[in-house]
This record gives C-alpha cells, sequence and structure tokens, in this order.
C-alpha cells in the first residue's frame, strides 16, 4: 500500500524493487543507480555464481586430505618483480588510525567526528542486510560528504559533524556485502541480485562525484574473498561503475581483507588482479579464525584450535600470516593495515586499565611489524592507536619503504594450527553459546555492531562461536577441564542453562528464542552451513 509520501521509483526495464519505500529512497534508489545494478547482474552474475561453486570444491578437496598450498599456475606474478599497485589515493595516503562501524545516522556522525584518518563504514559484517540499512547506509554517508547530516536522539540529545571541512574529516571507506550474499529486494530479470553490488552501486551513484568535489573518491574495503579470480570479478565491476558514471578508470580504490585462509595464500595475485584500483590488504582476523576453522573443520586432530579466547596473534599461524602480509603489500608498494581492537571502554577503571594495556601491546606489535595503520571499533580507542603509530611513524604517512625482505612464510607455516597454544574448555563451550546468541538476538532485529562483555562484536563472532562447536562436535573432541566430550546434547544442555541468565532474559525485554534456535540450527547440524547469515537473512522480513 502506497500514500502521498511513498515515493514512486523510475525503474529500468527488467529491475524490479520488492522492498518498503520511505521518503528519500529514491535518491538512492535513482534510476542511474539501478541501471547500474542491472548492468553489473547481467554482466557478472554467472561469473559469481561460478566462483561460489569453486569455493566449495577446495573444501572437498581439504576433506580429502589434499593441504592449501600457493598456486604453481601464479608462480610467474608471484616471481615477478616489476609491477607495482596504483600509487595512493587522495585521502587514503595516511591510514595510520581507523574506525570501523555501521552506517546508521548516529554512528556515521560519531566516526566521523572520531579522529581516526579513515573510516571503515560498514555495510557488512558490524550491519544487517535489513532493507533499510541497505538503502538508509548510502543515504547516510551521501549527507555525510555533503556536511548536512545530523541526528536527534529519542532522548532529545543532537548529534552533528563537528566541521564540515572534508579535509579534516576521516576518509570513507565502505565495505560491501560479500560475494556469497544476495540481495532480495532488487531483482534484475526476475532474479535476486549480488548484495555486495548492490551496495557497491547505491554508494557509487550517490556518493562518488561528492567524494571527487570534496578532493577524495570512492573507495572500499572487499570482504571474505577466497580466490584471485574473486578480485578479477570486482576489477570488472568497478570498470563497469566508472565507465557508467562517467569517472576515470582507476578513481575507484579497493584494500582486500585477507579474512580467510584461502586468500592467504593467494595475496599478491589479489593486489594484482585488482593493481589499478588497490590500496592494499588487511588482516581481517576473527573472519581469518573461522574460515581456518571452516576450511579444515572435517580433519581435526592437528587442525582443532583451542578456545576463541586464547589465540592471540602471536600464535605462530597468526605471526606467519601477518607477517606475509605485510611484506606482500609493501614489495608491491600498498598498504599494509592491521586488525581490529574490539575493546569498549566502560566505567570500570581496573577493567579499562587492562584493555588499554593490552590494545597498546596489540597496536605496538603491529607498528613495529611495519603495519601502515591499525583499527578500532571505538573512538575511545582511536587516541591510543594514534600514539602508537605515531611513536613509529612520526611525520611519515606511512612505512611502505619498509619492504621486510627477511619475511619468508612457508605453506607449513600458514596450516600450523596445531602451534597455537591453549586447550578446548568447558568455559571456552559456554563462551561461544553465550556471545553467540547475543549477538545473534541482536542481528535479528537489524544491528550488527552488539557490545558484549566490554568487546564490540560482529558476525565474524557468531561464525567462529557456531563453527567452532560444530568441528568439536564432529571430531569428538574432549574438554580439558571435564573430560567430557562435546557432543550435540552436551550443547543443547548449556544451551538451556546459559540462556536464561543472560541479560535481559530474566525481565523477557529480550527474547532469546529465534537466535537461540538459529544458532543451535547451525552449530549443532549434520551438514556445515557456510555462512550462518544466509538462512539469518532469509527470517528478514
Amino acid at each position: 500500500m502506497t500514500d502521498a509520501t511513498t515515493p514512486v521509483l523510475d525503474l529500468p526495464e527488467g529491475v524490479e524493487v520488492t522492498g518498503a519505500l520511505r521518503p528519500g529512497y529514491e535518491e538512492i534508489l535513482s534510476r542511474s543507480a539501478l541501471e547500474l545494478v542491472a548492468a553489473l547482474h547481467r554482466q557478472l552474475e554467472t561469473r559469481r555464481q561460478e566462483r561460489l561453486a569453486a569455493r566449495a570444491e577446495v573444501v572437498a578437496a581439504v576433506a580429502d586430505g589434499q593441504d592449501l598450498d600457493f598456486l604453481p599456475e601464479t608462480r610467474q606474478i608471484r616471481e615477478d618483480d616489476s609491477w607495482r599497485v596504483a600509487e595512493h589515493a587522495p585521502g587514503l595516503v595516511d591510514r595510520r588510525v581507523e574506525m570501523t562501524g555501521p552506517t546508521d545516522r548516529k554512528m556515521t556522525i560519531n566516526a566521523m567526528n572520531s579522529g581516526a584518518r579513515v573510516w571503515l563504514a560498514d555495510q557488512e559484517d558490524a550491519n544487517t542486510p535489513m532493507w533499510e540499512n541497505v538503502v538508509e547506509g548510502p543515504l547516510n554517508l551521501r549527507d555525510a560528504v555533503l556536511g548536512t547530516i545530523s541526528f536527534t536522539s529519542p532522548e532529545g540529545k543532537e548529534y552533528a559533524l563537528a566541521t564540515t571541512d572534508q579535509s579534516r574529516l576521516p576518509t570513507i571507506v565502505v565495505r560491501p556485502r560479500g560475494w556469497h550474499l544476495d540481495e532480495k529486494h532488487v531483482l534484475v530479470d526476475g532474479q535476486r541480485t549480488s548484495g555486495g553490488l548492490v551496495d557497491m552501486a547505491l554508494y557509487m551513484t550517490a556518493c562518488a562525484q561528492p567524494q571527487l568535489d570534496a578532493g577524495k573518491g570512492p573507495y572500499f574495503y572487499l570482504p571474505k574473498m577466497e580466490h584471485h579470480l574473486e578480485a578479477r570479478l570486482w576489477n570488472d565491476a568497478f570498470v563497469i561503475a566508472q565507465e557508467h558514471l562517467g569517472i576515470p578508470r582507476g578513481t575507484v580504490r579497493a584494500t582486500c581483507l585477507i579474512e580467510t585462509l584461502p586468500a592467504a595464500f593467494q595475496m599478491e595475485e589479489i593486489l594484482y588482479e585488482l593493481r589499478e584500483h588497490s590500496a592494499g590488504l588487511n588482516a581481517g582476523r576473527w573472519d581469518y579464525l573461522f574460515s581456518v576453522i571452516k576450511t579444515y573443520r572435517t580433519r581435526g586432530g592437528d587442525y582443532v584450535l583451542p578456545d576463541r579466547n586464547a589465540v592471540t596473534m602471536t600464535a605462530p599461524m597468526m605471526r606467519a600470516y601477518t607477517d606475509l602480509l605485510v611484506r606482500t603489500c609493501h614489495k608491491r608498494g600498498a598498504h599494509a593495515i592491521g586488525g581490529m581492537a574490539a575493546f569498549i571502554p566502560s566505567k570500570d577503571e581496573e577493567v579499562n586499565a587492562a584493555a588499554y594495556a593490552k590494545v597498546r601491546g596489540d597496536k605496538q606489535r603491529e607498528a613495529e611489524d611495519g603495519f601502515d595503520g591499525s583499527w578500532v571499533a571505538h573512538p575511545g580507542m582511536v587516541g591510543t592507536c594514534m600514539e602508537v603509530f605515531d611513536a613509529v611513524l612520526g611525520d611519515q604517512p606511512h612505512q611502505v619503504d619498509r619492504t621486510r625482505e627477511d619475511v619468508q612464510v612457508t605453506a607449513d607455516q600458514l596450516l600450523d594450527v596445531k602451534g597455537t597454544p591453549g586447550e578446548v574448555t568447558e568455559e571456552g563451550l559456554r563462551a561461544n553459546i553465550d556471545v553467540a546468541v547475543q549477538y545473534l538476538a541482536v542481528w535479528l532485529t537489524g544491528r550488527g555492531a552488539v557490545g558484549i562483555h566490554n568487546l564490540m562484536e560482529d558476525a565474524a563472532t557468531a561464525e567462529i562461536s557456531r563453527s567452532q562447536i560444530w568441528q568439536w562436535i564432529h571430531n569428538d573432541v574432549t574438554l580439558a577441564d571435564t573430560g567430557e566430550t562435546v557432543t550435540r546434547e552436551l550443547v543443547r544442555r548449556l544451551a538451556d542453562e546459559i540462556v536464561p541468565t543472560l541479560p535481559g532474559a530474566a525481565d523477557g525485554s529480550v527474547d532469546y528464542g529465534p537466535a537461540k534456535d538459529l544458532f543451535l540450527q547451525v552449530a549443532v547440524a549434520d551438514e556445515f552451513a557456510d555462512f550462518l547469515t544466509v538462512p539469518a537473512y532469509e527470517t528478514m522480513p
């Protein structure tokens, strides 16, 4: 049903929008934007599906005993020292501190006022693909670039930009959804479209020119890739979008998250495929652990990780991964961006002191290892991260010239899961259930960034938690502290114990039923679900 305030869209032939329309949506769902979505879908959808099918082939090969390795067919790319990525783009020269977060209106303003050099405006793991978020995200970003954004909370608190001078505000870098997620509210020729391509198209058509007018450009973080041909697919999408908008080829820049185990073996190839649009690589540590579990989930034994909280960045396999990332980026003239500091400052000064010391140590390690910048999840952590990188970088915008030629990483080092200190415990099992169910309860309401136990959690949290449990069940893992074997029955029993104790459960202010059901659906299933957000998305209107 529509009324006088419901916008009417100018739809290209073959395009259907089924999501509800609110005033202002027509500015984002413009004819140009939908024409670009249609062009991207018609030219790239077959290849997207082929690449997704190829992922399953890799997992099947690993299950049959074939280990991941560097690709022999791309050896020439790795050994050719002559190529480099594009020069650093305006607004992406100095990236020493990057703030991350979803694109709701309040968060957009807080992130732009955070003092970070870059803001990762997240349409992926810190967001949910609820239709309102898909459209209102780029609407908020456009208003932020134009300097017109404001927000008044239900309590009457007003939020506004500290300045409208874009040179003094963080550079916006948008993270669209991964290749595996559809957009069910935008159909082309009767088919669902790619969520990531919809996110990219809506942002490009609304914000590319305002960003260029501000002296920056349309920039992206690319998630969840598992193969360099997926990077080629993104590169082709950027070419199509730039031609559609009439802006020079190479204007778009993209930083790729190396957050899957297969991608760790193809870092140089990923940079190569995107070289005219490349802005570097990021060490997406939490999704990386999820991918380690997912890829080797059936192998058991040497490939079972200990409790999630026991896995630190000093574990041998994580050191190999991050050292290789810095070496690869700097060899090719690209930025290497470090991982997330997820801590949220609280009113407990003792907790804060311990957390700040831990964050400082983590950022110190990254800066000294050669990273050019790092992520924080809360404005309160920007200063700590900035101080650490200032001490290492000084007046230099980055340390790309530090090529780390001392680094030589082998496939065995990347796969050294058994070298990770720690044990599988009932405490860790309980923590996985606790955090995953709390997170999913909020995710299903439309928010993807959730503060839990003084940490900012996103979808990677729930993915690690449920995939660990699945692996422990299917490999008959024994808990070190109780001697019990992890079984479906044990997980269900602990979930029944834990869920009633979660915040808001006792007074009924939070309904954990759907979240618990979804969590158990994927955690104790016979078959492994590649991404829990896929079935979760189907429950959304």
